[in-house]
């Protein structure tokens, strides 16, 4: 269920987090869904506890998931952190586009470009 690329320049827990939200927001997760503890989640795709811990917090932090002491990691219920992920996403491609401009890129090169990243980070791969 979790794809991670040890070989990204992207950190490890950065993966980590991106996948829960993309399960998230398509609903592979439901909300209120429990998720592995940090133990067995880390020992499932082979990487160190903390790394899972780290992107625990800072999921928790975003309100994309919440803690239960004593319970565990759930899938947070929040159309407003959904919202906010939404939000952010847009907003990061808009400064990519402007920044894309500023550099000469056309807005055919652009369209293709943005065309190609949908194509390429379809949420059904």
């Amino acid at each position: 269920m979790i794809k991670l690329d040890l070989q990204s320049r992207l950190p490890i827990y950065e993966q980590l987090k991106e996948q829960i939200v993309k399960l998230s927001m398509l609903g592979v997760l439901p909300p209120h869904e429990k998720l592995p503890s940090v133990r067995i989640l880390a020992r499932e795709i082979g990487i160190n506890p903390n790394t899972v811990q780290k992107a625990y917090q800072d999921l928790e932090r975003d309100g994309i998931i919440y803690t239960v002491s004593g319970k565990g990691s759930f899938v947070a219920d929040s159309e407003s952190s959904k919202a906010q992920i939404r939000a952010k996403a847009l907003l990061e491609v808009g400064q990519a586009t402007r920044k894309a401009l500023l550099s000469g890129c056309g807005e055919a090169e652009i369209v293709s470009a943005v065309t190609t990243a949908i194509k390429e980070g379809s949420p059904h791969d």
